[in-house]
Formats: C-alpha cells, structure tokens, sequence
C-alpha cells in the first residue's frame, strides 16, 4: 500500500512538472511579421448642421466650401459663404490586414474648427489615405455622436464629447495591401512582450510540435519560423502555429498610478529583509474670529470719538454706546498614527508582501510612497514603472 502510494505520489509530480505553467497561445502573446492594421487619414466636410458648424471667416473652412461647390459647377469667386450648418473634419480609420475591395470599416470624425457640436452632421464623401499617400479608402454617411449639446443665454448642458463622431461601416475599402506569402517558405513570430526566455521556449515549442517546421529565437522579441517541407499553404501552417500554447515568463514589475491611487505588482516580485514603519503626523490650527458687542447705552470713552452727552448726576461725559471688540481664538491639535514597525523577510511572495503592508493599515496611495522608499533602500528585485 505504502509503494503504492509513493508511486501515486511521483506520477501526479512528473505530471504536474510536465505541464506548462502560464502557458498561452501564441496569438494572444505575439503577432506574424507584415500582418497589421494600417492607419488612414483624410480631410472632408460635415453637413446639415443645425447651426452649430464652423464660422467660415476661418481660411480653411471657406476654401473647403467654395472648392467644394466649384466642382459641383456653381461658381464661388468673390463670395463668401455665411452658412453655419458646415464643419471641417478629419477622418481617421483602420484598414485591418488583408482587406478586400468593398469591405467596409468604421470611420471616426473628429472637428478642426470652432464648431460647438458635430449631431446630426453628415459626412460628405472623403478619400482616406495612407502615409504612401495612395487613396485606400472612401467615407461618407451620418454621424452617431453618443451625446448632445443643448443651452441657452445663460446656461447650457452638455453630455459626452459632441465634436468628435463615428460612422458605423461608414468606410468602403478601394485598394488593397498585398500580402504574399507563398513565394517565401518563412515567416517571423513578434513577441508583444519581448523577453529572451519565451521567445526560447516559443521557438522550441514550435519546432517540436510542427515537424514541418523549423523555429530559431533571433532577439527576444523576434522567432525566426523556416517551413522544410513542401506544404504550399502557408495559411494553414499559421492556424497551427498561433494556437500552440507555450509557456510565458514574466518580469517582475510594478506598475503605479499615483493620480488614481493605483498599485498593480507581478507575481514574481520579491523583497529584500526590510523593516517598515509608516506613520502619518497631521497638525490642524483653527482660528475663530468672534465679535464682541457691548448693551445698549454702555459708556464709551471719549477719546473713542462719536457722540457724546453730559452726565446730569455728576457732569461727566459718556457715550451713546459702547465699544464693538474683535476678538481672535486660536485652536491647535495634533495627532500621530501610532503604527508598529513591520519586518518582512528576504524573499517572501507578492502575497506575502501585500499580507504584511495591509498589517500596518496602509492604503493604496502610502503603498506608493513605501514602495519607492523600499526602491530606494535597493532592496526591490523588481522593474518600477511610474505613470
């Protein structure tokens, strides 16, 4: 019973040592060599607004209009238009890999003018192009904005950006951008995260799970892959390649956001033998300002000025009334956090080391300022990126 067991035991380790630890899919951890988005850029103008467009004293605008309405064969020379219904626009999209002829897209349209508000603007037709300065696309239709804009002389509301607008599949695709890969039996794998140990792993997973295929780690954010043998579809050879899972190595990082109080660690952080006391010392002064008001008819002294009368009794002189005094109190206390020195061993864990911040009552925004201070005293085996 006792082998048994002990056999039991050593096959669930070599089991558990066997499987990848925070393995992923290549797909979601790297992208292919020349398979991207490309970025489309272009100039046009947004009609039908409810007075709420461009003022066409800027150039631009009243160029725009009058070239516009020049190829429609009305003639502008000399004129100049006082329409408000009109917006000068840039339209931007993405053109995604391998898009064919008569694909559409989404557009965005974004205002370059004084324009108050793009709703119910619609996008005439623009030619979108990209850095090799070649039309790959062309945009036009209504904007969907996703708020509003709405006032008055002396007050107004406004919800969401309303100068900047989509059109949903508002792009038509003209041209398309080549990929070939059946003349070369290669491809590259990038890494999104480069790093020496996964693109290692990465290129010796690949190597032994496709035979067909010979994959060489070139830095650490790039895998070299060679096809041997002569299977022509390179397409299919990619579908089995991005849905390999290979183990992932991660640096130790923290990441910190001091505007909004937020602290993100990898697992693999670890610390030095450190000894960690964080306190806070908070002074308040509060001065009051009271007003002393004397009784109707007090005696006031003369040389306070006003007016004064003779006393029938005795002939002195006394006031109408007495004098107003102003008065300063001042308050001051203090209070000191009364927190115990905490020592965190050399090499704990992430939890270890959130477990024991936590013990000293810490909030996100002293997690910060210790964290630089543990940094600073060198010892954080850890990447500190501050946003």
């Amino acid at each position: 019973m006792k082998r048994k067991l002990i056999v039991s035991l050593a096959v669930v380790l070599f089991l558990a040592g066997a499987l990848p630890l925070q393995a992923a899919r290549i797909k979601d951890i790297a992208g292919f060599g020349g398979v991207r988005e490309n970025q489309l850029l272009g100039y046009g103008l947004v009609v039908g607004l409810m007075g709420t467009g461009d003022d066409v004293k800027n150039g631009f605008t009243k160029e725009t209009i009058s070239n516009m309405l020049s190829r429609q064969g009305l003639s502008m020379r000399d004129k100049t238009p006082k329409a408000k219904n009109i917006a000068s626009v840039m339209v931007t999209a993405q053109l995604p890999p391998f898009a064919k002829t008569g694909t559409r897209i989404d557009v965005t349209v974004s205002s370059i003018g004084d324009a108050t508000s793009l709703q119910g603007g619609q996008l005439l037709m623009t030619p979108l192009r990209a850095v090799d300065g070649e039309v790959y696309a062309l945009a036009q239709g209504p904007l969907l904005i996703g708020g509003f804009a709405a006032g008055g002389a002396n007050a107004s509301v406004t919800k969401n950006q309303t100068n900047v607008g989509i059109i949903a599949n508002g792009g038509l695709v003209e041209r398309e951008v080549k990929y070939d890969f059946g003349k070369e039996k290669k491809f590259t794998i990038n890494l999104f995260q480069p790093d020496f140990s996964t693109a290692t792993k990465l290129a010796a997973t690949v190597s032994s799970q496709v035979m067909t295929l010979e994959a060489q780690a070139i830095d650490s954010g790039t895998v070299a892959v060679r096809v041997t043998s002569s299977e022509s579809n390179m397409a299919d050879i990619i579908a089995r390649v991005e849905n390999i899972d290979v183990p992932v190595e991660t640096g130790a990082v923290i990441v910190m956001n001091e505007k909004t109080g937020t602290v993100v660690m990898g697992e693999n952080v670890r610390i030095s033998t450190v000894a960690i006391a964080h306190g806070n010392l908070s002074i308040q002064i509060k001065e009051t300002v009271n007003v002393s008001q004397p009784l109707p008819f007090a005696p006031k002294p003369p040389e306070s000025g006003g007016v004064t009368a003779r006393d029938r009794r005795n002939g002195t002189i006394v006031a109408p009334g007495g004098q107003t005094v102003v008065t300063k109190d001042t308050g001051l206390s203090m209070q000191e956090e009364k927190k115990q020195l905490m020592v965190v061993p050399r090499g704990v864990t992430i939890q270890d080391v959130v477990m024991a911040l936590n013990a000293i009552g810490v909030t996100p925004r002293d997690l910060i300022t210790i964290i630089q201070a543990i940094k600073a005293a060198g010892a954080l085996q850890a990447d500190l990126k501050i946003m």
